[in-house]
């Protein structure tokens, strides 16, 4: 192998004459050059001092650089600056990324594992990640110091807190996603003074956005919900803006500005959801009458509504009222609104006076079933109690009676349900969902459980123009304008698609929109000059067809 010049592209692969491993070539690489690696796992920690280089996936190829078995981070930089294109990092007892003074890209990269920051930024270089994924983590994010970008990335799944910001740190972080924190999603600390826009915050252990220690954010067009403490908080001494942001579904207020805290809450911004008495329910109702679709599952719950407010009335009359359950099984085909729905009616239970609080809490089976005997009826009550007072969503229901060998306690999950079910009806509105026909089997695993539930709403496919006019709200919403040609091709597209075992309704309408925004994308870089407003936001008939192509 011939040593590597400035700006010199160097493959990793097992092809002959190629590079066997990316230690190797870092070895023999120069300032700006490029490493493409071929697919394949490779178990390396890296370390780069001073230099600048570039790691990339070759087109198509799947790249791990699996750090799991090892101490340190899986790639550690020192000055220099260092991109990453299209590549996994997995993470063993250290970080995956530490970069100290050091320039970091990365795009369209997954991050998981590891102790401490899956991701550490420190010092005054700059770094920009986008369209990237830190998801099983201890921590997800940590930028100290440090100015940059964050954009378009999920961060889930994680023990402690999802982004912490602190030591004077600056960042704009906007359209990300932050989820299933134990901890808080974002934390700003230590005269931190980041940028937050359009992110969603949800399913916190603590506050969703906690500002402390003289810190002075900016929170523009944020959606926080499902925390278990307030939706944002702002400590003492701290300042900053909050503009446009909606809380909902968090402990009380939605939003805390603590005493001597200079916050501006300004233009719109709502703590704790929609407002109190009558029109409460006429808001959600006229909330899920605004949702695409689903004339059938919106008369069923009108229907429920109807027969909980008259039951409401003649307890009040003083006329005696037959015992309701509230627990409900959602049927139909991912991607139909079940989450959504279920959320609204969690919120319609607490306007009508039958739930206490009207929280949401979306779990799966793995949040239910344990390890060992006792584990898993002792995770399933830990999270029944704390669902009391609001809804206990159960995506996947079916799974719970899936064995997948020796040892499997979902059944043990599923008896434990069913008294639990029972004894506090009135406290818990418990929701499973799931495919039609695998709910059908779930329900004959107890002989109790089917009787539990007081109705089964099904969820029908969204219909082509029901589809097509999900695109255009998600168009709408993201300030682009659509090509009144591309309905056409949507309708063609969505019936085709939808005859396909795995056709996953708006799940694949979220997906064909973000593929039309990265076509346009690649089209507006070609111009060779900055484009106009009105090229902006155009999305074209080609950018929709390239999109229905890929």
């Amino acid at each position: 192998m011939t040593t590597s010049t400035p700006g010199r592209t160097l493959l990793v692969s097992q092809r002959p004459g190629a590079y066997p491993t990316i230690g190797d070539a870092l070895g023999q690489a120069q300032q700006g050059a490029v490493i493409t690696i071929d697919a394949g796992s490779y178990p390396e920690l890296l370390e780069l001092v001073g230099l600048r280089v570039t790691l990339a996936a070759a087109p198509g190829a799947n790249v791990v650089i699996d750090g799991s078995g090892g101490t340190h981070p899986v790639l550690q930089v020192r000055g220099g600056s260092v991109v990453l294109q299209g590549i996994e990092l997995r993470a063993g007892q250290g970080a995956a990324i530490v970069a100290e003074d050091a320039g970091l890209t990365a795009q369209r990269c997954k991050v998981t594992g590891g102790r401490g920051p899956a991701i550490s930024v420190r010092g005054s270089a700059p770094f920009e990640l986008t369209g990237c994924t830190i998801t099983g983590v201890e921590q997800g994010m940590a930028i100290e110091g440090a100015s940059g970008r964050l954009e378009n990335t999920v961060i889930e799944d994680v023990t402690g807190d999802g982004i912490i910001i602190g030591l004077g740190a600056a960042p704009v972080i906007r359209d990300c996603t932050v989820t299933g924190c134990t901890l808080r999603g974002i934390y700003v600390y230590q005269y931190g003074r980041p940028v937050i826009e359009n992110c969603e915050i949800s399913r916190t252990g603590l506050e969703g956005i906690a500002v402390a220690h003289h810190s002075e954010p900016v929170l523009k067009r944020c959606s926080v919900h499902d925390t278990g403490g307030v939706g944002i908080a702002f400590g003492p001494g701290c300042r900053g803006t909050v503009e446009a942001c909606r809380v909902d579904n968090t402990a009380e207020p939605g939003i805390e500005v603590s005493e001597g805290a200079g916050t501006t809450v300004v233009d719109g911004s709502r703590g704790g959801g929609v407002a109190q008495g009558g029109g409460e329910l006429d808001g959600l109702l006229a909330e899920l009458d605004a949702m695409v679709g689903l004339p059938r599952v919106k008369a069923e719950v009108r229907a429920l509504v109807d027969e909980l407010q008259v039951n409401e009335w003649r307890r009040n009359a003083g006329l005696p009222v037959g015992a309701a359950a509230h627990h409900l099984i959602f049927a139909g085909a991912p991607g139909t609104g079940k989450t959504t729905v279920a959320r609204l009616y969690g919120k319609l239970l607490k306007a009508l006076g039958v739930l206490s609080r009207g929280q949401f809490r979306e779990v799966s089976r793995r949040d239910l079933v344990g390890q060992y005997i006792g584990h898993t009826a002792e995770k399933t009550a830990v999270i029944f109690e704390e669902s009391k007072g609001g809804v206990l969503f159960i995506d996947e229901a079916y799974t719970l009676s899936r064995s997948s060998g020796t040892g499997d306690f979902g059944q043990e999950a599923i008896d434990t349900l069913v008294k639990l079910m029972e004894d506090h009806r009135d406290e818990v509105a418990v929701i499973v969902a799931g495919y039609t026909d695998e709910m059908v089997d779930f329900l004959a695993t107890n002989p109790g459980l089917a009787s539990r539930f007081g109705k089964t709403i099904e969820f029908e496919n969204y219909t082509p123009d029901e589809l097509l006019a999900i695109v255009g709200r998600m168009v709408s919403a993201e300030a682009y304008e659509l090509d009144p040609a591309a309905g056409e091709v949507f309708v063609e597209y969505f019936r085709r698609i939808s005859q396909d075992a795995n056709f996953g309704n708006a799940r694949d309408a979220r997906r064909l929109f973000e593929a039309m925004r990265k076509s346009q994308s690649q089209r507006l870089r070609l111009l060779g000059r900055v484009p106009t407003v009105d090229e902006l936001r155009g999305l074209l008939i080609e950018d929709v067809r390239e999109a229905v192509a890929r």
